[in-house]
């Protein structure tokens, strides 16, 4: 961890796999950053690097991050390894990473054994955004600020869809149907 992220009071750790995740993890690191929410993201492998992987956990902890969120694509151990380590929640985003399309990385994250919880998303780009849209859930339990935050986006959500329609309505009508 960084010092800065430390001092910041870091919320979310979002860990990957390898550093070729970035382009789908970037999903979540816009929408903590729009959100306001102090988050770190590192490269770490449940299998390359099983150390590293556990020290950056306890780091994290120690600077008071709530929530990981862990990518990774293939046979896809990350966010279960580090539901292992930790009793925080724990969010995986699989990625497509092989020729499987990614359904490798979503079965293997999905199918935790019982007492390892990993909530699982979309995979992709998807669900990178919903893992911190999710992780954004869990920290406004006790933040209401964040609630707050979350509530506006789904009114900014809720009248996109009200505007389309009338966008829609307009056209149709115009048309005569």
């Amino acid at each position: 961890m960084t010092g800065e992220r430390e001092r910041e009071g870091l919320k979310v750790l979002i860990l990957m796999g390898s550093d070729s995740d970035y382009p789908v993890l970037q999903e979540a690191e816009s929408f903590l950053a729009t959100m306001g929410v102090p988050f770190d993201l590192r490269v770490s492998s449940a299998h390359r690097s099983p150390e590293r992987t556990h020290a950056l956990v306890k780091e994290a902890e120690a600077a008071g991050a709530g929530v990981f969120i862990c990518a990774a694509g293939m046979a896809a151990h990350l966010a279960g390894v580090v539901a292992g380590i930790t009793r925080r929640p724990v969010i995986g985003v699989p990625v497509d990473a092989s020729p499987l399309g990614g359904l490798d990385a979503l079965l293997a994250t999905v199918q935790m054994p019982p007492g390892v919880p990993v909530a699982t998303v979309a995979v992709g780009k998807a669900g990178a955004r919903n893992a911190a849209v999710l992780a954004c859930q869990i920290l406004a339990l006790s933040d209401p600020g964040l609630a707050e935050k979350l509530d506006a986006m789904k009114r900014e959500m809720a009248a996109g869809v009200e505007a389309r329609d009338a966008t829609l309505q307009r056209r149709r009508a115009a048309k005569g149907g």
